[in-house]
């Protein structure tokens, strides 16, 4: 496999930067589900929030970089066999993704700098906060934050699902490319 794109597969930096966001995105959602139900005394209530935030930060860096990515090194050709449909499908389902994580930082920052603090990352950096917020907006934005993320976990399985019926159903090479395995692109992509 190469590092950049090809007109058949993904490279390792794409495949890479990919699972490594949704692994990312999973601990993420299960962390944030699990930091709310912990009592003040619990050794996690400031340890677990303090992770959320460091690791939502690098995970927006990792996001910006993954954009810029896709323009140095396009996404391969999408398979001859799909339908409009399923090329239209799949390409609005992936801008929702990049724009819902989007959205899932933005809210994530202003809740997290609304009182005026900045984010510690890791003891390393600091993202500044550049938005004084009352309680009541900072409440707001812990609610969209939360739906938009069950919306990212649901469309993500969904794009899962979607990648599964591509393998066992129609048998095309969609999932294969997706974990990075080296294809006969010469003949799969022209099919």
């Amino acid at each position: 496999m190469r590092w950049k794109n090809s007109r058949g597969e993904y490279g390792h930096i794409a495949v890479s930067l990919h699972w490594l966001v949704a692994l990312a995105v999973y601990g993420m959602f299960a962390l944030g589900l699990w930091m709310v139900t912990l009592g003040y005394y619990d050794t996690w209530y400031h340890k677990a929030p303090e992770l959320h935030k460091s690791v939502g930060m690098v995970l927006f860096a990792v996001m910006i970089l993954r954009v810029i990515w896709r323009f140095i090194s396009p996404p391969p050709t999408p398979l001859a066999s799909y339908s409009p449909l399923v090329r239209y499908s799949a390409t609005a389902a992936h801008l929702l993704l990049y724009l819902l994580l989007f959205a899932i930082f933005i809210t994530g920052y202003l809740i997290s700098t609304g009182e005026g603090q900045p984010i510690d990352i890791f003891g390393l950096l600091s993202a500044p906060a550049v938005i004084n917020a009352d309680a009541t907006q900072i409440d707001l934005a812990g609610d969209i934050h939360l739906w938009l993320a069950w919306s990212v976990v649901i469309l993500s399985l969904l794009h899962g699902l979607a990648a599964l019926k591509h393998h066992f159903i129609d048998r095309d090479i969609t999932l294969k490319r997706m974990l990075g395995c080296r294809i006969a692109s010469s003949i799969e992509t022209e099919k």
